[in-house]
């Protein structure tokens, strides 16, 4: 059997050619330039699919991870990073490009957690959890096996829990934690105090400089990544009292910054989880597969629709 990957992100197209065992042959990779037309954009990934796909070779089964809600209808209802995307049938119009071959089309969260469960950090885990942080907060539920997606192929958005924050304002875990609002919430403080940072001698202070900050020691720095570490903490405690999973795999670029703010997160479920029992040391595990976690869920995804229908 020989699948076709595709992982359609809002910055960069990835294409890979598998077999059956997940094996990857060929892959391809270009900027998705998601402002151009839909066309511009779609076509693009057909070429890039095209370019990995060997001369002469049967194609049996298509995955795609898409950035959509309820992707797995084949539809692009709608996307944060593909704001003039409205109902685009995504899944059909690839499968006609590559003559009427099976297409399956999953949220991209949900098929990263695939992936880890079959090729990464959560294999042989069941259930087993997957949250990306990165810009904003996703993920994907592995149970038996298959994807826990919910009534309406909603679940699972852990960056969506609200908390009520001290200012009394309600929050989501991604307004608290992402990587898009370490910076504000950075430059917030620092117009509030007059610590001492080496953030105030940096032209843009975003989530990427504070983390440089923090991992050279930056004690400001290092008081916004550990605030952060505690709220990511709240949020992962909360998953672990409603699946009690074998294990939880993190990803996303605020991983990057590892113990500094995992520690906080570690030490707020230790001190709040209701039963030791839900929680282990090798609980939370770091993503393995990288940049082609959404290829590996895809090409993973593709095989098992089409080996059961």
């Amino acid at each position: 059997m020989t699948i076709l990957g595709i992982d359609f992100g809002g910055t960069r197209i990835r294409a890979g050619w598998y077999s059956r065992d997940l094996q990857l042959h060929a892959r391809d990779e270009t900027l998705t330039l998601a402002h151009e037309p839909q066309e511009n954009v779609i076509q693009r990934m057909i070429d890039t699919a095209r370019r990995v796909v060997p001369p002469g070779a049967k194609v049996d089964a298509i995955g795609i991870s898409a950035p959509s809600p309820q992707a797995y209808t084949g539809y692009i209802r709608h996307a944060t990073v593909l704001p003039t995307w409205r109902d685009v049938p995504l899944a059909n119009l690839i499968s006609e490009a590559f003559g009427g071959v099976p297409t399956y089309m999953e949220n991209d969260g949900n098929l990263a957690g695939l992936a880890e469960y079959h090729m990464g950090a959560a294999r042989g885990a069941d259930p087993a959890i997957y949250l990306t942080i990165s810009t904003s907060i996703g993920g994907g539920v592995v149970i038996d096996g298959k994807l826990f997606r919910g009534v309406d192929g909603l679940a699972f958005e852990p960056g969506h829990v609200k908390y009520l924050t001290p200012d009394g304002s309600v929050r989501s875990l991604e307004e608290m934690c992402a990587g898009r609002v370490l910076g504000p919430i950075a430059q917030k403080k620092l117009a509030a105090s007059d610590t001492p940072s080496v953030l105030r001698s940096v032209s843009v202070v975003d989530g990427k400089a504070v983390g440089q900050a923090a991992a050279q020691g930056d004690e400001f720095a290092l008081s916004v990544v550990r605030e952060a570490g505690w709220w990511l903490g709240l949020g992962l405690l909360n998953v672990l009292h409603m699946f009690n999973p074998a294990v939880m795999v993190l990803g996303g670029s605020v991983t990057l910054l590892g113990d500094l703010i995992l520690d906080p997160a570690r030490e707020v479920i230790r001190q709040y989880v209701i039963d030791p029992a839900y929680y282990h040391d090798d609980m939370i595990r770091l993503a393995k597969l990288g940049d082609d976690v959404g290829l590996v869920g895809a090409a993973s995804y593709a095989r098992d629709n089409f080996e059961n229908p």
